[in-house]
């Protein structure tokens, strides 16, 4: 069965997951964007997709605050920015 979110939307939940899980807290969008090696406003982007099609929960304006709505099991594992094909491979 196909995941209802992109790849690249499997990879940010799966960060969440991992990070919440080894933190105690959701990670901040500084962290996150130096994770992925993007911008602020693609990681804020990313955060505003995943809020809309139901896949996190998070109170704006409140930090820290991004709760998983998707089962962990049915994340993909995570991998490391340098182990994902870059654009130019695709």
């Amino acid at each position: 069965m196909t995941p209802p979110y992109t790849d690249l939307q499997g990879q940010y939940l799966a960060y969440l997951y991992q990070y919440s899980i080894l933190n105690g807290s959701a990670p901040s969008e500084a962290e996150m964007q130096r994770f992925f090696q993007v911008t602020p406003p693609t990681v804020h982007q990313m955060v505003l997709t995943l809020e809309r099609r139901g896949f996190i929960q998070r109170i704006p304006g409140q930090a820290r605050s991004i709760t998983l709505m998707v089962p962990p099991g049915s994340l993909p594992l995570l991998k490391r920015p340098q182990d994902r094909a870059s654009k130019r491979e695709i």
